[in-house]
Formats: structure tokens, C-alpha cells, sequence
């Protein structure tokens, strides 16, 4: 006779592995949507360089280095061409204004201002003859007027009596006629040598003035021509450092050849070099600060040159008042450049994570210092030694400022 089999109750092998089953099919669940998927990279914090950020005052500069220059240069040319006959003073010797650095000679310059001294001679001598023809014809004139009013004197009085006579009917009619004829053509006679004579007065005051204005003219000439001669001694047209002297004995200098330069040191200047990224924040007028042996000098830029070199361009910067002492020229020096006026802002300091980032984003380091996540910041302005911050970040937080190389495309940095 067959006997029903009671089931056991209670919990069975099977049942174990579907509870398993369901437990790990819910914590899948749970790290897929409740559970944090960031990505991780642990790290040595001793290996970093970590930061605060901190509010005060950013100052807007970059750091430039200039080589030091005289304030001027003026470069010597040969105003006349000529024979090196005398080399008066040697190149590094300092000189004052005025002092004849070579002696050139120029046998046809020479041979110019005899011709023209002759020319003028020549010229003198003719004017001194026509003045005294001139002279000679003015009393000459003279003479002849002297003649002709004594002449109409005896003619008016012969008139005279004729008339008195011709009334009385003492004479004959062509008598009086003749004798008033001929006190008529003596008066118009008279007249016609004056109108003569204020032409030629005026003829000979014109050309009295073209000669006198030929011989001022010779003159003129001749003191060029001297000057051309004294322009063979060639001078100094400054105070300054004769650096540069390129002559010899005996060699030939045509006009306009350049013989040397001169170093004004009365000031300096310095010409610096800038990355071409600050072109349009360089402008004239800006100020720099120069520190030597913990003085600090004050400097303006003069002049903003065009070119851009080798992703470079040139700015050159004069003292604004004092400057060091005992400067040389080809002296290097460091100073600041001010490119805006100091203001408060958030700063961070300087480190390389910006290579990376671009300034996009930062790791900040959690309140615990146990890790630092990455968080999107943007950077605006920086100097040498910061950073400044514009938004993402708050006074005090603490943020790693060392490279980023090795975190790849972590997002979490978690401290052994």
C-alpha cells in the first residue's frame, strides 16, 4: 500500500542561490543608477602642490628683460668728401661739442674758392669803375643843366626887352618872334635834359642794385664755399662717446660716407623684448619698475616698435626721474610692466595645471582634505606669480596648482 510523502518546510539549497541572485541583480541595479560612476586616481598628496584661494589686491604686470642703451646715437657723415690727411681722436674716447675728430683734405674744393674769390675780385673791380663813370657823367649832367639855365636866363631877358621893344613899334615883328622862339626852345630844351636826366638816374640806381646784389651774392657764395672747406675738419656735434671711427690714413671719403657713430650718455634707455600675445596691451606711456640692489626705478615706455619678430616685438623705455648709477651700455636688466591699475580680485597662484587646463578647470580639494574633484573655473588676467580669477572658486578653498599629467581623465583625486 503506497504512503503519501509530507513536504519538507524550511529554506532549500535552491532557494539560497535564487536570494543570491536577487541580491546581486539589486546592488547592479543600485550602482547603475544610485551609485557614483566617477572616475578615480589615488595619489601621494606630498607629491602635489596644493593652494589657497585668497582675496587681494591683483597687480597687472608682466615680467620684461631690457638691455641698456644710451639715450641717443648719432652717426657721423662726411659732409664733404676728401683724403684722410689727420685721425685727430681715437674710437672709445669721450668728446665734447665741437671737437675735430678728422682732418680730410680736397684739392678741387680748394681750387673752387680761388676761382670764386677771383670771380668776386673781378666783379668788385668792374662795379668800382662803372660807379666812377657814373660819377664822371652825373657832373657831366650837371654842367650841361648849369649851361642850359644860363642860357634860358639871357634868352628870357632878350625876350623881354624885344617885347617891350615890339610894343613901342622899335622893332620888327620877326625880331620878337625870333627872339620869343628862341627862349622857347631853350625852356623845352631845358625840361627835355631834366626828363633825361631822371631816366638815367633811375637807369643807373637799377643797375647800381644788380650789381650790389651780384656781389652780395658772390660773397654768399664764397663764405659756402668756406664753409664747405671748414666742413673738411670733421667735429664732434655732440658731447658724447666716440664708439665707432671708420677711417684711416690716406683713405679716400666720398660725401655723405658714414664715418663713426657717437653714444650720447647724458641718459640711457632700455630696449626690451615682449611676447607678441600683450601687442595690443602695450601702449606709450605705460610704466615699468626697475629693482636694483633694492632700489626700485621707474621707467615709461617712449616707443612701441611695429615689427614682430620670432613671435616678439620691441618696446623702448626711458627713466621717469632718477635712474641707477654707473650704467653701461649692453647691461641686462629685469623690471615689471605695468599693463592696468592694481584691483581686488580672487587670485590663485601660479602653477603649472594651466598647461593643462587652459584655465577651463581646476581640481578643488574637498573640506576633509581626503580628495579634490575637478570644477569649471575661468580665469581672466595673470602675472608672474598669479592668477586671476573671475568665477568658480571661493575665498579659501584649497586647490592643486602642480601638473595634471599623470591624472589622464580622471575627474576624482583621492589623497593616500
Amino acid at each position: 500500500m503506497d504512503r503519501a510523502i509530507e513536504k519538507k518546510k524550511g529554506l532549500k539549497k535552491k532557494h539560497i542561490y535564487i536570494g543570491i541572485g536577487i541580491l546581486l541583480f539589486l546592488f547592479v541595479v543600485y550602482k547603475a543608477f544610485f551609485g557614483s560612476n566617477i572616475s578615480t586616481f589615488r595619489t601621494d598628496i606630498e607629491k602635489l602642490t596644493i593652494e589657497t584661494v585668497k582675496k587681494d589686491i591683483f597687480h597687472d604686470y608682466i615680467t620684461v628683460t631690457g638691455n641698456v642703451e644710451p639715450i641717443a646715437t648719432i652717426f657721423l657723415d662726411a659732409r664733404e668728401g676728401g683724403r684722410v690727411e689727420e685721425k685727430v681722436i681715437e674710437e672709445g674716447v669721450m668728446v665734447k661739442k665741437g671737437d675735430v675728430l678728422l682732418r680730410l683734405s680736397n684739392p678741387d674744393l680748394s681750387l673752387s674758392i680761388l676761382n670764386s674769390e677771383a670771380q668776386l675780385a673781378e666783379k668788385t673791380n668792374f662795379l668800382r669803375n662803372t660807379m666812377v663813370t657814373m660819377e664822371q657823367e652825373k657832373l657831366q649832367i650837371k654842367r650841361e643843366l648849369l649851361n642850359l639855365e644860363f642860357d634860358i636866363k639871357r634868352k628870357k631877358r632878350a625876350f623881354e626887352q624885344n617885347d617891350a621893344l615890339y610894343k613901342e613899334e622899335l622893332i620888327s615883328k620877326e625880331d620878337f618872334l625870333k627872339a620869343k622862339e628862341d627862349f622857347e626852345f631853350a625852356q623845352r630844351s631845358y625840361d627835355l635834359y631834366m626828363e633825361r636826366q631822371r631816366q638815367d638816374s633811375i637807369y643807373r640806381s637799377i643797375q647800381v642794385a644788380q650789381m650790389e646784389g651780384s656781389l652780395t651774392n658772390m660773397e654768399l657764395n664764397i663764405k659756402l664755399v668756406r664753409q664747405r672747406q671748414d666742413q673738411l675738419n670733421v667735429k664732434s656735434p655732440v658731447d658724447g662717446q666716440l664708439t665707432v671711427l671708420d677711417a684711416e690714413l690716406g683713405q679716400s671719403i666720398p660725401k655723405g660716407g658714414r664715418l663713426g657713430q657717437i653714444h650720447v650718455l647724458t641718459s640711457y634707455k632700455v630696449i626690451a623684448e615682449i611676447d607678441e600675445h600683450y601687442i595690443d596691451k602695450v601702449k606709450v606711456g605705460l610704466k615699468a619698475i626697475l629693482d636694483r640692489q633694492g632700489q626700485e626705478y621707474e621707467l615709461k615706455i617712449r616707443k612701441v616698435l611695429p615689427d614682430v619678430r620670432n613671435g616678439r616685438f620691441a618696446v623702448e623705455l626711458i627713466f621717469n626721474g632718477e635712474s641707477p648709477d654707473n650704467m653701461r651700455s649692453g647691461q641686462t636688466y629685469y623690471a615689471r610692466l605695468q599693463l592696468g591699475n592694481p584691483k581686488e580680485s580672487l587670485l590663485i597662484p601660479r602653477g603649472s595645471f594651466f598647461q593643462t587646463t587652459g584655465g577651463q578647470w581646476i581640481f578643488v580639494v574637498s573640506e576633509d582634505g581626503k580628495f579634490a574633484e575637478k570644477r569649471a573655473i575661468k580665469i581672466g588676467n595673470q602675472n608672474p606669480k598669479d592668477y586671476e580669477l573671475l568665477e568658480g572658486l571661493k575665498p579659501g578653498e584649497k586647490v592643486i596648482t602642480s601638473g595634471y599629467d599623470l591624472f589622464g581623465d580622471n575627474e576624482r583625486i583621492v589623497f593616500n
